[in-house]
């Protein structure tokens, strides 16, 4: 998120807060965690808090030029450095650079023996000098519980607890402490929920065998926030929180027009193909030719030296350029030039919040001008049918604020495409195509819809061969932009 948006988010809450840098949460929040103020993250084991605590002073590191200390008690900071030198985090540099301060406090319980009244005083102490070694203004203490773990004293924890998050507030430090979530309770000792100005909650639900980590902010005083569940994903480049309420219908549209990959398609297109920008739906039953359209469509975009991206669920990528070559399709020139990348997974690898928020990421990361999903009706294994389409349509309008043009393939086996159809009512062009089984196969192409241009409303024969995808014997006349005449078989490209 920009400094610029993240102020002109302040100016609206009346309160300064500071950027996280995490991708998608920073926009939850509303701009950021409140300035010198105490943020607790909670959530049971393996759910995030640790990596949330330290992205969130690795980036105010890199991002901002802003110094943090990160406290652990159960992590030693040799752990510490290794663990995050798999996403490529390199905390002896920032070490160095005074950057960042990592120190390790070990607290046993057979070594305590509690004896008259308890306090802070000596992490105060510590903390402070940790502090002022680098100028710090960020602070993670990870986790509360494991710091209190040896005391038995409940009145005099609270009273503790209390002054920890004052001492935090006065040394004007914004701080992240960690907690760990017992049953529905948030923390152990229930006060540090109501102390803290900010509480966001973690949690790594498992549903049918897959798992799926989401975030809800529970409180933010003084300030407004996203208040649904979020999945957020942590990858080899960090996190990042998928805001599903953040993508609104008021992207930018173009008039600007690109080829098929298929000359008579681009004619039965107005003679110029689709819209940039838009989304192209390619139904069909099996074997109908609907990965081979999407694929010239590919082609096409490698030509014109444009970068894509292919998502497919159903064979690997090396197997799909390989048999693609059959119809004179050479998608790994246009990997090698590194204008295609290709993803292939199968679709019960991860849940659909997941999907979505990878593909969000991917994108993000590769800037392509064209996106292939290939197909979508694979997602039936992974969803249900209201479920797969919420996915879909936040799917369609991200590329739509990213002005990527998205092809969608669907497979289809009934009588009536559109109820079958995932998307067909958000495609703003839709191909069916039909292969009517019998002493010899015929397969057809026709449009049932393209908005905002006129279109063929015939159905053609098509034939796939070793020059690719083409159209057969036709006329179809009264278009916008005059005849449109479908003569011969002709190449796919």
């Amino acid at each position: 998120m920009s400094m610029a948006k993240t102020q002109a988010q302040q100016k609206l809450t009346g309160i300064t807060k500071v950027p996280t840098g995490i991708q998608g949460l920073d926009e939850i929040l509303n701009g950021g965690l409140p300035c010198g103020r105490s943020s607790l993250v909670c959530g049971n084991a393996g759910c995030g808090k640790t990596f949330l605590g330290m992205q969130f002073l690795v980036n105010g590191a890199q991002k901002y030029g802003s110094p943090g200390v990160f406290v652990s008690f159960e992590e030693t900071s040799e752990e510490l450095r290794k663990n995050f030198a798999s996403i490529g985090v390199d905390l002896n540099d920032l070490e160095k650079r005074k950057l960042l301060a990592l120190d390790y406090i070990f607290i046993e319980r057979s070594e305590i023996k509690e004896t008259g009244e308890f306090d802070l005083e000596g992490l105060f102490v510590r903390l402070g000098q940790a502090v002022r070694s680098i100028g710090a203004k960020r602070i993670v203490i990870d986790t509360i519980e494991a710091l209190f773990s040896g005391f038995s004293n409940e009145a005099i924890l609270r009273a503790e607890l209390r002054r920890l998050f004052r001492w935090l507030k006065s040394n004007g430090l914004t701080a992240i402490i960690t907690g760990e979530r017992i049953g529905e309770i948030f923390t152990r000792h229930g006060l540090e929920e109501f102390v803290a100005d900010c509480v966001i909650l973690l949690d790594n639900n498992i549903v049918d065998q897959i798992s799926t980590r989401r975030m809800r902010i529970v409180k933010y005083r003084g300030s407004s926030h996203g208040t649904n569940e979020y999945p957020f994903l942590i990858g080899a480049n960090g996190m990042s929180v998928l805001p599903i309420t953040s993508i609104s219908m008021d992207y930018k549209v173009t008039a600007e027009r690109i080829s098929s990959g298929i000359e008579a398609l681009d004619r039965m297109l107005e003679g110029e193909g689709y819209f940039r920008g838009s989304s192209i739906l390619v139904s069909g039953s099996p074997g109908s030719g609907k990965t081979s359209i999407a694929s010239h469509f590919l082609d096409a975009c490698c030509r014109r030296g444009e970068k894509c991206l292919l998502f497919t669920f159903e064979e690997s990528g090396e197997q799909l350029a390989r048999n693609l070559e059959s119809i004179g399709l050479h998608l790994k020139i246009g990997v090698k030039k590194g204008l295609l990348k290709i993803i292939a997974q199968r679709p019960t690898f991860q849940g659909l919040e997941f999907h979505l928020l990878e593909i969000h990421d991917l994108v993000r990361r590769f800037g392509p001008q064209a996106v292939v999903v290939d197909p979508v009706s694979c997602f039936s294994c992974v969803g249900k049918n209201w479920q797969i389409r919420s996915m879909l349509s936040r799917l369609v309008d991200f590329f739509k604020s990213e002005n990527i043009t998205a092809l969608f393939t669907d497979l289809i086996n009934g009588n009536d495409p559109a109820e079958e159809s995932y998307i067909s009512s958000l495609a703003d062009t839709w191909i069916l195509l039909n292969n009517a089984s019998g002493m010899q196969r015929e397969r057809s192409l026709g449009i049932i819809k393209s908005r905002g241009m006129a279109h063929s409303d015939e159905f053609f024969p098509i034939k796939i061969g070793r020059e690719g995808l083409g159209l057969g014997k036709a006329r179809h006349e009264g278009l916008k932009k005059g005849v449109v005449s479908i003569e011969t078989f002709g190449a796919g490209r």
